[in-house]
């Protein structure tokens, strides 16, 4: 269980670590007044809760994990099938929750960069 744990959590670091890259054209932009807006929008966007999505995507990818290693097979009959979906389904969930959070966060700055007048290229 403990091999599942760090596998979620280095699953959410991950996802955390992507930053949010946006291209903007550069052209007549005053690029001390961008990169301050820039870090204001990122502000913006660290309210996006990317824990408590990752945390629902874990919970939710356990639930199905566990139903669906319940179904397909038990390992012999000692009960192994559900546990090992819960922990992979868990994993992949939190991972996939923490992903749309960072998804999130790089429309927010981006939306806040094209509101401030910015021409934003990605």
């Amino acid at each position: 269980m403990m091999k599942i744990f760090y596998l979620l959590v280095t699953a959410m670091l991950l996802a955390a670590c992507s930053s949010q890259r946006v291209i903007v054209d550069q052209q007549g932009t005053d690029m001390s007044m961008y990169n301050r807006d820039l870090a204001e929008c990122r502000s913006y966007a660290e309210q996006v809760p990317t824990g408590s999505e990752a945390a629902r995507g874990a919970v939710g990818g356990a639930l199905i994990g566990g139903a669906l290693g319940a179904i397909v097979g038990d390992n012999a009959g000692r009960g192994v099938g559900a546990g090992r979906g819960a922990g992979a389904g868990a994993v992949v969930g939190g991972a996939r929750g923490g992903g749309r959070a960072e998804n999130e966060k790089e429309r927010v700055v981006k939306n806040c960069l094209r509101n401030r007048g910015y021409k934003v290229l990605n």
